[in-house]
């Protein structure tokens, strides 16, 4: 009976090794379709339900290069911004500033959706006539930011995340472009949606224009930090390290599970 019992306890923990490796092996890249589409769907949904209504609020696309920023940042597992975004024209060649959103938690409590909903629940805290905040809601004010037209998003592992006391969790970060957030400026106008558009078309309370919201894939302009080597190889290494134990472990328990029902097996006593 203790026999079966210590063999559920190894089969269970087994499954739960191969869940967290699954789970870290597996979050999306920012090539990943449904990732992009999914990004890009939450951040329009929100701008197309403000309130006020919004006369010029833009549709958002993805954009490569912003996306590759995002990456390339996250991949430095610290929880804070990104010390190139007040420099003109560093980080993309077609936005003068960039904007950013970042959200950091478990890995198995991220989701895209989650994210991106908690941002924009800070409106709670935000007055648009008064443009008072209670408490955060620079997150809320860039999804909603009107003229920001371009996102570029991006999930990494980080087996510590600096400037917290999270370990093995999920850094998620968003760019924008232009830059939003602007000092004493309402987010968007008020009025009747798409009143403001001028030649744009329509769409679900949003300004579309075909040209402006094509995909881009450009190149981002190569920062200093742009994957250094602290953070950059090291952090890679450690990594595949990682996740090569979190393979191999429920290998070795597997094998010892086998070997201990054969020594009983052969040998009672």
């Amino acid at each position: 009976m203790a026999m079966d019992s210590w063999l559920g306890v190894m089969i269970l923990s087994v499954f739960s090794i191969c869940n967290w490796a699954y789970k870290m092996d597996n979050l999306p890249s920012i090539n990943n379709e449904d990732f992009i589409k999914e990004c890009v769907e939450l951040h329009n949904n929100f701008r197309s339900q403000v309130a006020p209504k919004a006369s010029n609020m833009l549709r958002m696309s993805w954009d490569a290069g912003l996306a590759k920023v995002a990456e390339t940042w996250a991949k430095r597992c610290e929880f804070k911004h990104n010390v190139d975004l007040s420099k003109p024209r560093r980080l993309h060649r077609n936005f003068s500033f960039v904007g950013e959103n970042l959200w950091v938690g478990s890995l198995g409590g991220f989701s895209e959706k989650s994210a991106i909903k908690l941002w924009n629940d800070e409106v709670q805290y935000y007055n648009f006539q008064s443009l008072k905040c209670t408490h955060v809601c620079g997150h809320y004010t860039q999804v909603v930011w009107a003229d920001s037209y371009k996102v570029g998003c991006a999930v990494q592992y980080c087996p510590e995340l600096k400037e917290t006391r999270i370990r093995s969790g999920a850094l998620f970060v968003c760019n924008y472009g232009p830059a939003g957030n602007y000092y004493q400026t309402r987010p968007y106008q008020e009025g009747e949606p798409c009143s403001a558009c001028k030649k744009d078309k329509c769409v679900d309370r949003l300004c579309v224009n075909p040209k402006r919201d094509g995909v881009t894939d450009k190149p981002h302009h190569i920062s200093p930090w742009d994957l250094p080597k602290p953070y950059g190889e090291e952090t890679d290494t450690r990594e595949r390290s990682v996740s090569l134990i979190l393979i191999l472990v429920p290998f070795f328990i597997v094998l010892s599970v086998i070997l201990a029902i054969l020594i009983k097996h052969y040998y009672p006593r």
